[in-house]
Parts: C-alpha cells; sequence; structure tokens
C-alpha cells in the first residue's frame, strides 16, 4: 500500500508565510515531485495509471492538502469538484486526512447519507497531519490558476524548485517565454516534447517539467 502527498495550491491563498509552509510540507514528505496539473482532477488520472502499470501499490493514505474537500457530487466523470470522492470509491481501504485550516464545509453536505457512511470513517480534517501519518511515496501538485493569484503561484513555484527533479507536467504551447527575466526564446512544443517520448522515461519528464516550470516563471509585464 502507498501514500500520496497531494497539494493544491489554492491551498495557500490564506495561509501565512505560504512559501514556508509549502517548503515545510515537502521537506516532510521527503520526496520528489512527480507531477503538476492545472485542473486538480488530472492527478487522480496520474494516480490511477501508476496503479495500473505497477509503479504506485494501491493508495492506503492521502493527505490531501487543499483549500477544497473535492467531494462536492457523485458525477459519473471526474471533474475538479469530485475527484476525491471517486478515489474514495476507487481505493475502498485508503484514508483521506484533509488538510486544511478553516474548511468551508463538510463532504457530508454533498453525498448521499449511504455514500458518506461508508466514506466518513476513513476521513478526517484538520489544520495538521494525523499522528503517524506516513510519509509520501508520490507527491502531486495542482497550481489551480483560477483559484490563485499569479504572483503567489510564481512565488511558490519559485519555492519548490529543489523538489521538481523527474516531475512531470501538463505540457504547454505557444510563445516563447523567459524565466527570471532572463528573455532567451524556449521553444519546446508538445509535437517535440512527444517525441521524446523514445528516450528514456526521465528524460520525457524533465522535457515537459521544464515547460511547465518556465511557462510560470514568465514575466508579465
Amino acid at each position: 500500500m502507498s501514500s500520496i502527498l497531494d497539494i493544491d495550491l489554492d491551498y495557500f491563498n490564506l495561509i501565512e508565510n505560504p512559501e514556508q509552509r509549502l517548503q515545510e510540507l515537502l521537506d516532510w514528505g521527503d520526496c520528489p515531485i512527480a507531477f503538476i496539473v492545472e485542473k486538480h482532477h488530472k492527478v487522480y488520472s496520474r494516480w490511477k495509471d501508476r496503479v495500473k502499470r505497477g509503479t504506485l501499490t494501491q493508495p492506503s493514505h492521502i493527505l490531501h492538502v487543499d483549500e477544497h474537500h473535492d467531494m462536492m457530487d457523485q458525477k459519473r466523470n471526474t471533474n475538479i469538484a469530485n475527484f476525491m470522492y471517486h478515489a474514495m470509491r476507487t481505493w475502498k481501504n485508503c484514508r483521506v486526512h484533509w488538510m486544511v485550516d478553516t474548511p468551508i464545509d463538510s463532504p457530508a453536505m454533498w453525498l448521499d447519507n449511504d455514500v458518506w457512511k461508508s466514506f466518513s470513517h476513513r476521513f478526517s480534517l484538520g489544520p495538521n497531519r494525523p499522528h503517524g501519518w506516513p510519509k509520501p511515496d508520490i507527491v502531486s501538485i495542482c497550481t489551480s490558476p483560477n483559484f490563485i493569484s499569479n504572483d503567489l503561484l510564481q512565488r511558490l513555484l519559485r519555492s519548490i524548485q529543489k523538489f521538481m527533479t523527474g516531475c512531470t507536467g501538463e505540457a504547454y504551447t505557444g510563445n516563447s517565454v523567459s524565466r527570471r527575466g532572463d528573455r532567451t526564446p524556449f521553444s519546446i512544443r508538445l509535437q517535440e516534447v512527444q517525441a521524446r517520448r523514445k528516450q528514456p522515461e526521465e528524460s520525457f519528464a524533465d522535457a515537459v517539467n521544464l515547460t511547465i516550470y518556465r511557462k510560470y516563471l514568465t514575466n508579465k509585464d
């Protein structure tokens, strides 16, 4: 069984010293970031894919660091509001701790009574990790650009650079971008990244990650 550290950067909207808090979480996890997504439900498909391929055992623990619990409906298709419902439904022995300082509501408000009853003994919430919570085997991050200011997003991404070795992200296409004021053109596009699949997995991961990381560190006027 495995443990997942799942971080949505919108969690840090109302947190004092957000960069420090994020660093503390990742230092505790002591595990490189596996991938970064913009829409949070995409991590669920990444987790399932790794379980299917045998590179991750079925999760027994998910530390869900997020402003939202992401169990707001029971629709068949996953979306940003319900993917944790699907995770708990898929992995029936998995415990989920929603790390949140001020919960906006409870999954009990959104789920059918019988569903919540089956989940509630495996679900907890609070501002701290439960005692004895296992360190992660995998770390995923969601940037949620529609729920966080660009300034805070860039600050957080700069602060986690050292944890991003071998990380994959959603590939970006478009114009050249820059990093920390450096206007050197960076023109890796989706087609070029896809072509790199012929290389070892780590090389492909680094290529995709560099694209997403430089995209977010673009200086905007």
